[in-house]
């Protein structure tokens, strides 16, 4: 029986973690968390998101603008997360309004789509 997430992963362009960490634990505040030694030489990083974890693997030859796939965060401030991005030049996308929630969706510098999500 499935009983929740353990980790999710998105993927960046070899050769781009330190730009991603930069995004991910520098502006976003994300941990980052140990891999294990066996995996160590795949690239890419791990990083603590609330109790689960996101996998940031890397990977050439993808177009990310192309996808609907997408990450989301749950946010205790959506305005504040708002003006983080902003303030760090990331462009917000319009999203679909779905009831008893603020949201809203970004890609992030790898072209991969993010959406930051908040109960009413």
């Amino acid at each position: 029986m499935i009983i929740g997430f353990h980790h999710a992963q998105i993927t960046i362009p070899k050769g781009k973690e330190e730009a991603a960490r930069k995004f991910y634990c520098g502006v976003l505040k994300l941990k980052e968390i140990p891999k294990p030694d066996s995996l160590l030489g795949r690239g890419g990083f791990w990083v603590e998101v609330g109790s689960q974890q996101l996998h940031i693997g890397t990977e050439d030859g993808v177009d990310r603008l192309l996808t609907k796939a997408h990450l989301a965060f749950e946010v205790d401030d959506i305005k504040a997360m708002e003006i983080l991005l902003k303030d760090n030049g990331i462009k917000i996308l319009e999203s679909v309004p779905i009831p008893g929630y603020e949201r809203f969706e970004f890609r992030d510098p790898f072209g991969n789509r993010v959406e930051c999500i908040k109960y009413l």
